[in-house]
């Protein structure tokens, strides 16, 4: 039976400085999970907790308590019946080109490949995601997706409730100054790239029938989706051909897009997306509050963000389609088309 699947509802933690310095530190990777579940259950009482059918949680390693499996770990913290089954999906990349696996030498792969982008265009690109994001901290845009935490630290508790990449003060000046950690001479740095983070995220997601019947308000229909494969050493340029599969499928053309909500892990790799479909970096669509540069890209957690605040910025500009989309290790690309039902 084919069943149209809707976007309920997304939320995240605050994404905090991965390792030592972070605000997540001394916080166990299920309990950043436990806190957004249960905020989706709490923003969503119509829906019973008996009625979910499975609680999936996605890690790109299975290491310390991320080793469980999160996804039946997580829903019995939440109070989830034990009737509910749940999973974790797992990541591992191996391959002997370190090229190809090392996301930062991809990233000056593609400047390599793609010469017109170049370092200074990145840099403003990094910029402009940083004032975007400090705008929609202050205009109140993030507190709809993001719900604060409570942690320990060494400092004593602390509340987590903003994201620790955030560089209000980003200038093209300040970033020409920052090191190229991945080549000598190289392009890439940690101004124009997404930072180390910790942070999780949950989506509730149903048949448009279930939503329905469970008295649910949905965001967003899924449209179409797509992947792409391309070479392991160029990975960035993977939502090129995704993007391009996905309006072929939906029988739509880029102009029809209101939203665009792209990964940001660096700057070139959205300069290049850009480059392939003739869309501005400047165009008001391309996101909008910013991006992964400016909050940070916490492996497997992005991909809720980047619908919660399309589904947002689709209400607010009464748009009809949006699109997210973002590059997959090991040479891949996905893209997901959604409509907008707010």
């Amino acid at each position: 039976m084919n069943r149209e699947v809707v976007f309920v509802d997304g939320v995240r933690t605050a994404f905090g400085r991965a390792g030592e310095k972070g605000i997540f530190w001394r916080t166990r990777a299920d309990d950043m999970g436990v806190k957004a579940v249960r905020e989706l259950l709490r923003r969503n009482p119509q829906l019973d907790p008996e009625q979910i059918g499975d609680v999936i949680l996605a890690a790109t390693a299975q290491v310390g308590d991320q080793g469980l499996t999160l996804g039946r770990d997580v829903a019995l913290l939440a109070g989830i019946p034990k009737s509910v089954p749940g999973f974790a999906v797992f990541v591992a990349e191996r391959l002997v080109d370190t090229s190809a696996v090392t996301m930062g030498a991809t990233a000056e792969n593609l400047h390599d490949k793609f010469p017109q982008l170049t370092k200074e265009g990145a840099d403003r690109f990094a910029v402009a995601s940083q004032q975007k994001a400090t705008a929609a901290w202050q205009n109140g845009v993030m507190r709809e997706t993001v719900v604060p935490m409570s942690v320990f630290t060494d400092e004593g508790w602390k509340l987590a409730d903003r994201d620790e990449f955030l560089r209000p003060d980003t200038s093209l000046e300040t970033l020409a100054t920052l090191r190229t950690p991945f080549r000598a001479g190289g392009r890439v740095t940690a101004g124009n790239s997404a930072g180390l983070t910790d942070g999780a995220t949950a989506g509730l997601l149903a048949s448009a029938q279930a939503a329905d019947s469970l008295g649910l308000t949905p965001k967003l229909r899924l449209v179409a989706f797509a992947y792409a494969g391309v070479e392991p050493e160029l990975m960035g340029i993977g939502p090129i051909p995704a993007t391009k599969h996905v309006l072929e499928r939906a029988r739509l053309k880029l102009d029809d897009i209101d939203l665009f909500e792209l990964n940001e892990p660096f700057a070139v790799q959205v300069l290049t997306w850009c480059d392939g479909m003739g869309v501005s970096p400047d165009d008001e669509r391309l996101n909008p509050y910013g991006g992964a540069i400016a909050c940070g890209h916490p492996l497997a957690a992005t991909g809720v963000r980047l619908v919660a605040q399309l589904a947002y910025g689709l209400r607010e500009r009464k748009g009809r389609y949006g699109l997210t989309a973002l590059c997959i290790g090991m040479g891949m690309g996905a893209a997901v088309l959604w409509e907008n039902l707010q």
